[in-house]
């Protein structure tokens, strides 16, 4: 998400921070490709409007003149009045209210609303530990019912049974009355939807809240449809209220203009994002690291709070215990391999990593796609477990085995045996160099000679 945006508005802050002092005519050029910046990302003109009017307003002040690095004091400007725009502080689903609590999901058809239902399900159960029913009302698509209790056995989360003939507002009752006997903590109620807003939808809607009067109503919407989505929001808050929006397909949406102008225009917060399609893909919504991610300054907390969530703590703990003594095989390569996937790939990684947006020539060279991870994968599960325990086994013929068992090359092969042999020679010499050691000669001293990065590029 923002790939695009966030190309351009490092480019255009990086020309500012370059340069000594700043007049107020730099400043003006500077915030011209900003507001086109902004335009061709899909935000709303007036949102546009304002945020390059908040920037001068602060840039061309006293602030930016005084200060000592008058570039870098605009990129912070720029940073903050992003975070304003975006809602200032994050604000995910409350759940404080007397159980059970329900939760209302609207939203067009085909926004992810189901399957929104059931991360947000699966979200609850697994962080915040409360019990969870999910309801569907959508009685004109039987299929949706069928698909919110498909994916409520797959994630371990009850489903209220399907009663064929009920009205939405009937079975919404029916499942308040199940929760409060059955010891729920939380209701989801999952609306039916339409194609566009009309007026039977949001009557619907209308009715199901006035007979839940759930304490969240939440919004889900596709990121994909842009300015679409905007006027979807627009719409549901002044005819029904909403008090936050789920943005979905945010991974598909490079420009992100929906969520620079959701709060804008609703005044309602983005509570969470869809960032893929397994069923932990959903985030909380930081607008201060979102607005880090888009200026190309990483997000290294979302990263560390990531892995948190998705690792196998007990199994990370083992593999470093290994390479600490110089045990490591294929077999942990293989996990690490998959602990990378889990925490959302290659592309996950590098679009949190501090800086990395400024590297983007040096990584496309380095051929760092999600294929590769899976590539890699491959060709370990082709060998045998004594070869992935002794690597020093594989010679030719082995070689050319696992290449045709893997679907790849015996170079490939070669390739992944070497970056195995790097990172064991590296992990020995950590060991052998101890802290001192490492402090004195830095990451320099920890390379074997030769070594590359993937595709072929030198460390130092």
């Amino acid at each position: 998400m923002f790939e695009g945006l966030s190309e351009k508005l490092s480019g255009i802050l990086d020309k500012l921070t370059r340069r000594g002092a700043l007049t107020e005519d730099d400043v003006n050029a500077a915030l011209r490709e900003v507001r086109r910046a902004l335009i061709e990302a899909d935000v709303a003109l007036d949102v546009v409007r304002s945020f390059t009017d908040k920037v001068r307003a602060r840039a061309v002040g006293a602030e930016v003149v005084r200060s000592v690095s008058p570039g870098q004091m605009v990129v912070k400007i720029v940073h903050d009045i992003l975070v304003e725009t975006l809602g200032s502080d994050a604000d995910p689903i409350d759940l404080d209210a007397a159980p059970p609590v329900p939760i209302l999901m609207v939203g067009l058809q085909g926004s992810g609303k189901t399957t929104s239902t059931a991360k947000i399900a699966k979200r609850i159960t697994d962080l915040a530990k409360r019990r969870v029913l999910m309801a569907s009302l959508d009685t004109r698509r039987p299929a949706a019912m069928e698909q919110l209790a498909v994916l409520g056995k797959q994630l371990g989360v009850e489903t209220l049974p399907i009663v064929a003939g009920q009205s939405a507002v009937q079975i919404a009752r029916r499942a308040m009355e199940a929760a409060r006997l059955g010891g729920f903590d939380v209701v989801m109620l999952d609306t039916a939807g339409r194609t566009t807003v009309d007026e039977a939808l949001m009557a619907e809607v209308a009715d199901v809240k006035a007979a839940t009067d759930p304490h969240e109503v939440l919004l889900v919407a596709d990121a994909l449809t842009g300015q679409d989505a905007v006027n979807t929001a627009k719409a549901f808050e002044e005819r029904v209220g909403i008090t936050g929006i789920v943005l979905t397909r945010v991974d598909g949406d490079g420009r992100g203009g929906a969520a620079l102008s959701m709060r804008a225009v609703t005044g309602k917060p983005i509570k969470l994002v869809g960032t893929g399609e397994k069923m932990d893909a959903l985030e909380d919504f930081h607008p201060s690291r979102i607005a880090n991610r888009i200026l190309g300054m990483g997000d290294i907390v979302s990263l560390v709070e990531k892995a948190a969530q998705t690792l196998d703590q007990e199994k990370a703990q083992r593999i470093a215990e290994k390479m600490r003594k110089g045990k490591f095989d294929l077999e942990d390569m293989r996990d690490q391999l998959s602990q990378i996937e889990k925490i959302g790939g290659l592309g996950g990684l590098m679009g949190m990593i501090p800086g990395i947006a400024k590297m983007k020539d040096q990584i496309a060279s380095a051929n760092l796609d999600e294929k590769v991870v899976k590539r890699q994968k491959a060709i370990i599960d082709s060998m045998t477990r004594d070869e992935r325990r002794h690597p020093d086994v594989l010679k030719a013929s082995r070689k050319k085995r696992i290449a045709a068992g893997s679907g790849t090359s015996v170079q490939e092969v070669n390739k992944l045996l070497k970056n195995f042999d790097d990172m064991s020679a590296m992990m020995k010499r950590m060991n052998k160099l101890g802290q001192k050691g490492l402090m004195r000669g830095g990451l320099g001293a920890l390379m074997p000679k030769g070594m590359n990065l993937p595709g072929g590029r030198k460390p130092y």
